[in-house]
C-alpha cells in the first residue's frame, strides 16, 4: 500500500501544502480496501494509474485525469448514483486542501463522465479517463471473465435477471458506439480484443455460444 500513498503523495503535492492531503489519500485507499469490493478494488486502482501514465500524453491536463482516477469509483456501493456521490467526494476533499478551482471542477467533471464513458470529440481528459478505465476489457479472455463474475458478485443485492439485462444494455452501448477506446493508442492496442470479449460475454448473458 506504500506505493499507493507515495503515489498519492507525489500527485496531490503538486497542488496543494496542505498537511491534511495525507490524510486524504489515506482515507481513500480505506475507501478502495472496502470488504465488499470484488473488482472495484486496490487492484483496479492501481492498473487504471498505471494506464494513465501510459497515456498520459494524450492528456491536456494530465493531474487533472490522475486525480479523476484516483476519485471514478471511490464511493462504490452498487448504487445508480455511485459516480456522482464520488464527483462530490472528489470536489468536496479537494476545495478543502485548497487546490485550484478550475482543476477541482474538471475533476469533478471527468468523475462524472465515468457513467457514460462517452467523451465528446476533442475531450482530450476524457478520452484519457475512458480508455484506462476501460483498457481491463482487453484482457486475455480468462481474466475478463473473472473480473466480470468479480462485477457481478458486488452487485449481489441485485436480482440477477435484473443484473444480465443492465449489463447487456452496457455492452451493447459499447458495442454500439463510435468505438470503445478513443484514443489512437487505445483503439490500436485495445480496440480489437475488447470487442471479442464484449461479444463473447453478451452471447453468454443471452445463453448463445460465442464464435
Amino acid at each position: 500500500m506504500q506505493d499507493l500513498l507515495d503515489s498519492w503523495a507525489g500527485l496531490i503535492t503538486r497542488h496543494t501544502a496542505d498537511p491534511a492531503a495525507a490524510d486524504v489519500g489515506r482515507r481513500l485507499i480505506e475507501a478502495w480496501s472496502e470488504p465488499h469490493r470484488r473488482y472495484h478494488c486496490l487492484s483496479h486502482l492501481r492498473d487504471i494509474l498505471a494506464r494513465v501514465e501510459e497515456l498520459a500524453g494524450d492528456a491536456e491536463n494530465p493531474d487533472a485525469v490522475r486525480l479523476a482516477a484516483w476519485y471514478h469509483d471511490s464511493v462504490y456501493d452498487g448504487l445508480p448514483d455511485d459516480e456522482e456521490r464520488s464527483a462530490l467526494r472528489a470536489e468536496q476533499d479537494l476545495s478543502g486542501l485548497a487546490v485550484a478551482p478550475e482543476l477541482v471542477e474538471e475533476v469533478g467533471r471527468l468523475v462524472r463522465l465515468t457513467i457514460t464513458h462517452d467523451p465528446a470529440p476533442g475531450d482530450r481528459n476524457g478520452e484519457v479517463l475512458s480508455d484506462a478505465d476501460l483498457s481491463a476489457l482487453a484482457l486475455p479472455r480468462e481474466r475478463y471473465r473473472d473480473n466480470s463474475a468479480d462485477i457481478m458478485a458486488e452487485y449481489g443485492h441485485v436480482p440477477v435477471e435484473v443484473f444480465r439485462a443492465s449489463r447487456v444494455r452496457v455492452l451493447l452501448a459499447l458495442l454500439d458506439g463510435p468505438g470503445v477506446f478513443r484514443t489512437e493508442r487505445g483503439r490500436m492496442r485495445w480496440e480489437a480484443p475488447a470487442r471479442e470479449n464484449l461479444r463473447a460475454e453478451l452471447a453468454d448473458l443471452r445463453g448463445q455460444r460465442a464464435d
